[in-house]
């Protein structure tokens, strides 16, 4: 697709939208133009931005003449699949930042891209301005990985980092993100780990080959993480990530989980801050390898979608590489690890069954036990633990 200026169809005109629009306007290179916008509210945006033409009708954007590709951008996950599928299967190329769509979906996106020989890319739906994508496509695929894990959500990040670094409380942090435009419409998908947990089942594949249900995928977050919870890990010269971790066992099991971890100064991450990721890639033979960069805002996401466009005007494709390997690891939740866990009732102890008690601390107004939980039963009891607002975070010894 090497024509002279790429004719774009866009769903979606919110923070990454806009951003994107903006970016075309400054980087003539790209020799990109939007002809087209699908939104919900079309008198709105034709009174801020008339010199767009903009629509409600997804059907006039995918059938519009001279469309050359299509970049959906848009929170609803269902509308977006129906937007994928009906541009890949008029053999329209398609970028998408839509990762709870793309992590239900993608054996079914893979096998019909194959099938209309047609690229669908997504960097910009995991970790915003940093190519983890493909970087695990092209420069990681040939070494035994290892693992990947790290800051997938700059949002929750953010306000971490307002907490432990300019102490501010939860409710002020939380404010001050969603005002910057940091948080997804529906703020549980950053503080809960579902966002960091969509972008996990994403990296995973393009890590090992293997697509992982979210379903399966223990998943927590930081909404229940109170005062108590941050003076522990001050007084342990720690402090909280929310962390996304995929990791093969050597005896050849694959290891998922999004939940807080209680992370030491020596490790790289310690120092990601405000509303940047950091991911770590591990392999047998280079290592780690550490990519770092702006996670949550319109300009830093929307120029991961602008290298799509890019890539796509070459007839780029992802070859999932990975997914074609002799030996694929198997997923399992049979895993034990040290944790911190922060209760209420004496019955929320018998609920998470500890192997084994390191560390236990009894008052009026706190009670915590550092200790050995297996991962399944944390699975299983997820919902329970959240109804009773127990807060839990990974604890490793180092």
């Amino acid at each position: 697709m090497k024509k002279q200026k790429i004719k774009i169809g866009l769903f979606g005109f919110g923070v990454v939208g806009r951003g994107l629009y903006e970016l075309l306007g400054r980087v003539p290179e790209a020799n990109a133009e939007i002809a087209i916008v699908c939104v919900r509210n079309v008198e709105r945006h034709r009174t801020t931005t008339p010199e767009l033409q903009f629509t409600a009708d997804p059907n006039e954007v995918l059938d519009a003449p001279g469309i050359d590709l299509i970049v959906e951008l848009i929170d609803d996950a269902e509308a977006a699949y129906t937007i994928v599928t009906g541009a890949l299967r008029r053999r329209l190329p398609v970028v998408t930042g839509n990762k709870k769509m793309l992590a239900a979906h993608l054996p079914e996106l893979i096998e019909l891209q194959k099938e209309m020989d047609t690229a669908l890319l997504y960097d910009a739906s995991a970790c915003g301005s940093i190519p983890v994508i493909r970087n695990l496509e092209e420069y990681y695929d040939n070494d035994l990985q290892i693992s990947v894990k790290g800051i997938l959500n700059g949002s929750s990040n953010f306000i971490l980092s307002k907490i432990f670094n300019d102490h501010m409380s939860h409710a002020d942090a939380l404010k001050l993100a969603r005002e910057l435009g940091f948080l997804e419409s529906d703020p549980t998908l950053d503080l809960d780990g579902w966002d960091s947990l969509y972008k996990l089942v994403i990296l995973t594949l393009h890590a090992f080959g293997v697509y992982i249900n979210p379903e399966r995928i223990f998943t927590y977050g930081i909404t229940h993480m109170t005062d108590a919870d941050i003076r522990f890990a001050l007084e342990k010269g720690r402090r909280y990530k929310l962390i996304g971790h995929a990791e093969k066992t050597p005896d050849g099991r694959l290891i998922l989980a999004v939940i807080p971890q209680l992370i030491s100064r020596n490790k790289f991450i310690y120092s990601c801050e405000d509303e940047f990721n950091g991911v770590v890639i591990k392999g047998l033979f280079y290592g780690k390898q550490f990519l770092v960069g702006r996670g949550a805002g319109g300009h830093p996401t929307s120029s991961a979608v602008l290298s799509d466009i890019s890539a796509i005007r070459y007839d780029y494709f992802y070859r999932y590489k990975r997914m074609h390997s002799a030996e694929l690891p198997e997923f399992s939740n049979d895993i034990s690890f040290r944790v911190y866990v922060r209760y209420n009732t004496d019955d929320d102890l018998d609920l998470l069954r500890f192997e084994e008690i390191y560390e236990r601390y009894y008052s009026d107004d706190n009670r915590y036990v550092v200790g050995k939980v297996n991962l399944r039963r944390l699975h299983a009891i997820r919902e329970v633990m959240a109804e009773r607002k127990i807060f839990i975070a990974a604890y490793p010894d180092d």
